[in-house]
């Protein structure tokens, strides 16, 4: 599979990655819980900001953790190690090609993932091969459209939509969580259940205010800043004012949305 993750290996992404999941923690992962004996799949684990939290919820339960990049696998084992877990194991592998028996799992965790795929129903149904019957999968995706700020800044929008379309040309899809029912059930999945989780930001929450508004999504649009550029996509300008609009709803009376999509789906 062609490695397509828009947001490149830089240290600073991986850092922007680790105060994501610190920040939505509870939001994104309170109620997932693997029974212990569980043999968990996590498709995509990347640098493993996902992973601490996901194996720490489920002690028992049995980790298989994969990614296509050898340099996150080892940046995810480090962190793993660090933080006393035991848990987990990590292997390099594509989506697409990985190195077990079918129905090997009883349970698929992916986040942040499809979102980069330009096959997603495929890497479902790859990945509903490797679930036991009754297993289920676990998938939660962003979406930029659902992005909205007070004060608005048609720069800022400008800005975002420079994101989607690099994702886009890619063969990613930043607006993806939208479309989360549809794909499982494209797939051959059966009970989706879909459920939206806002983070709502203002200057009463400060900790989302750093480590979401600013640490996390203004990090990740200023992060395409020259390859926007490059492409012809927006003037250098235009793209420094709509990172100063969403700068803007960090300050004491701005306001910050921004919705994720977490579905959980059966094999029969």
């Amino acid at each position: 599979m062609k490695n397509n993750y828009v947001h490149g290996y830089d240290p600073l992404e991986s850092i922007r990655l680790q105060d994501q999941a610190n920040t939505l923690v509870d939001l994104l992962h309170a109620d997932t819980v693997y029974p212990a004996g569980s043999l968990v799949l996590e498709a995509g684990c990347g640098v493993g900001a996902q992973t601490v939290t996901l194996a720490a919820n489920s002690p028992g339960a049995e980790i298989t953790a994969v990614d296509i990049s050898a340099d996150s696998i080892v940046q995810a084992a480090q962190k793993i190690t660090d933080a006393g877990i035991t848990n987990v194991r990590f292997q390099q592998g594509d989506i697409f090609h990985l190195p077990f028996k079918p129905e090997t799992f009883d349970h698929v965790f992916v986040c942040f993932v499809l979102e980069h795929l330009a096959e997603p129903v495929k890497a479902l149904q790859t990945l509903k091969t490797l679930l036991k019957p009754g297993g289920t999968i676990t998938v939660i995706e962003g979406d930029h459209g659902s992005t909205y700020f007070y004060p608005d800044s048609p720069a800022a929008h400008q800005a975002i939509q420079c994101q989607v379309e690099l994702q886009k040309r890619a063969g990613g899809n930043a607006n993806i969580g939208r479309e989360l029912f549809p794909l499982l059930n494209q797939a051959g999945f059966s009970s989706v259940k879909v459920s939206p989780r806002m983070v709502y930001v203002d200057s009463s929450r400060p900790q989302l205010v750093e480590g979401f508004t600013q640490k996390t999504f203004t990090a990740m649009i200023a992060g395409v800043r020259t390859a926007a550029i490059a492409a012809g996509l927006i003037d250098p300008a235009t793209f420094d004012q709509g990172i100063q609009g969403l700068l803007r709803a960090a300050e004491v009376d701005g306001v910050f949305c921004y919705a994720f999509f977490k579905a959980v789906a059966l094999k029969d």
